[in-house]
């Protein structure tokens, strides 16, 4: 039984709903979130496409400049505790281009590659100029402005509010990680890898809570001011993998606050608090 639970975590099906798709949503209360049992790395993406599986734009046209305006503010919750926020008041959303942020970096730091249109790439910076990161199914050893690929980039120590380990155990962490790949891998992609390597929760690997009963993690995202709009998870998991799918939809938008609101509710449904 082991083994099947070990190949039925690798399979490349379509997310579970975790409730009835044909039933109805209760009046009140928060939706339920999906379950990513079955769902791939979503940054391992075929060379020569662009994030959403279609083809690359063109190298020659301009590219849309990152703005981290553009980006959805939430917080998550686990029962009751706020264990991840990010908020546009924060200036932990600059990015700086690779070299700008090495004078930054300090080992054991979580760095966070962006760029329009594209997932957020993530990587535990391990000192004289290198991050180790999960991408394309293989934990690798790279340069920071390699694994850049162009994009721009941040550090993201506070944005998951879990106490971090010494900075000496996170590179260990990391380093004793390079060169798995495919099957021998626990994590879904390079953000709960990096994140699992700076603070050591079992949560952030695949199969790392039981899918059963109450969902204890509370995902909200602040559609305005007054309004928000929250789902629930049965695992960090699979919580993290809607929040990049979020994160995604925003970088796709024009940057407008009604193109904002529109990508959240075409994804979510109308419903807000």
């Amino acid at each position: 039984m082991g083994n099947q639970v070990d190949k039925l975590s690798h399979l490349s099906y379509a997310e579970v709903p975790t409730v009835d798709p044909n039933s109805a949503d209760p009046d009140d209360g928060p939706r339920i979130g999906v379950s990513y049992i079955f769902s791939n790395d979503d940054d391992e993406l075929e060379e020569g496409c662009a994030a959403d599986g279609s083809r690359a734009a063109d190298p020659n046209q301009e590219e849309k400049q990152f703005n981290p305006g553009d980006e959805v503010e939430c917080a998550v919750y686990n029962r009751g505790d706020c264990i991840y926020e990010k908020r546009a008041k924060s200036s932990s959303l600059n990015a700086y281009s690779p070299e700008n942020l090495l004078n930054k970096c300090k080992a054991g730091d979580l760095v966070e590659f962006v760029a329009t249109g594209q997932y957020p790439h993530w990587a535990v910076y391990v000192g004289d100029f290198q991050v180790v990161h999960l991408h394309r199914a293989e934990v690798k050893n790279s340069f920071l402005t390699d694994a850049s690929q162009g994009r721009r980039c941040r550090i993201v120590n506070d944005f998951y509010r879990f106490k971090p380990l010494g900075a000496d155990m996170v590179v260990q962490n990391a380093m004793e990680q390079v060169g798995l790949k495919d099957r021998e891998l626990s994590w879904r992609n390079s953000e709960c890898f990096a994140a699992w390597c700076r603070f050591g929760k079992r949560e952030f690997k695949m199969g790392g809570e039981i899918r059963i009963g109450k969902q204890p993690y509370r995902f909200k995202i602040f559609v305005s001011d007054k309004h928000s709009h929250v789902l629930e998870f049965q695992s960090l998991e699979d919580m993290v993998m809607e929040k990049r799918r979020s994160d995604h939809l925003a970088s796709l938008r024009n940057g407008s606050e009604s193109a904002q609101k529109l990508n959240i509710l075409t994804h979510f449904g109308p419903k807000l608090d």
